[in-house]
């Protein structure tokens, strides 16, 4: 009976600190949302309110109108889709062996991990600059995939070696058994159950590539090539005076690319696709 009696208050203090967390998370982007269908002298208004008493949409006409946040959407969407699907591609495989082949490699493969990330964008965009410059890439959507897919490999080569080591091992050997290579035992067995693991290292590289702002502030010059975050900058002043409203209204829109992505695959991350793949 103790031991009931202690578990629920317990449990309701993680109810309300998991409550309190998500409000923490979901504030800001409501406020974004409010601001963004606010009209002009809501915005100036001295006591704001949370939801807006003559809702607009001149604040998405007037972003639209101002910047191109078409084409740097599209922009957004071709570095981000092709950072992903490089780095999960290259990712597989070096998961693969690092997870099955434990060793000095292994070691050393989780050592270059560590070390870089910790380095800052500062110490290595120059390096990044002079190498890209050298290839003629500079100011292209193909130079900044590159770049995207340099960084977010290594990460992305650490998360999937973690769901290769929950494949149980049997599965591989009773491909051998049968006849399968390494390769075709990597294609057939054990990618299929490793779905959910791609699945989120893909988006883990898609949203860190939609989000990112200096690399593409560096790298791209001309305005028809920038992407959306730098995009965003535009609406702000000479002086540091934001243009709120549409301000607001542009960065509500790119926000919405990652909701929707992980809202679709939200089930494929969290599915069990390993129950019942091996028998006892």
């Amino acid at each position: 009976m103790t031991g009931a009696r202690t578990r629920g208050p317990a449990r309701a203090g993680q109810y309300l600190a998991l409550l309190a967390y998500l409000a923490f998370l979901a504030l800001p982007f409501l406020w974004l949302v409010s601001t963004a269908f606010k009209p002009a002298r809501e915005l100036g208004s001295l006591h704001p309110t949370w939801i807006p008493e003559d809702p607009t949409l001149a604040n998405f006409r007037q972003a639209f109108d101002e910047q191109p946040l078409l084409q740097a959407a599209a922009n957004s969407l071709f570095a981000a889709l092709g950072a992903a699907l490089i780095a999960v591609t290259v990712a597989t495989p070096m998961a693969y062996v690092m997870a099955r082949r434990r060793g000095r490699l292994s070691a050393a493969a989780t050592g270059w991990v560590v070390v870089s990330q910790a380095f800052p964008f500062v110490l290595v965009i120059i390096p990044l600059f002079l190498v890209l410059k050298n290839l003629h890439l500079i100011n292209t959507l193909t130079g900044l995939v590159l770049v995207y897919v340099t960084w977010s490999l290594p990460f992305a080569v650490w998360m999937l070696t973690g769901y290769v080591r929950a494949v149980p091992a049997e599965l591989e050997e009773a491909a051998a058994v049968d006849g399968a290579g390494r390769l075709r035992t990597l294609c057939s067995v054990t990618a299929p159950l490793l779905a959910p693991g791609i699945v989120a290292t893909a988006l883990f590289a898609f949203i860190t590539a939609w989000n990112e702002f200096f690399f593409a502030l560096v790298l791209l010059k001309t305005p028809e090539k920038q992407t959306l975050p730098v995009v965003l900058t535009h609406f702000l002043g000479a002086e540091g005076v934001a243009d709120l409203g549409p301000l607001a209204a542009a960065a509500f829109l790119a926000t919405l690319p990652s909701l929707v992505v992980f809202a679709l695959i939200q089930k494929r991350i969290t599915g069990g696709m390993l129950a019942g793949a091996v028998k006892s």
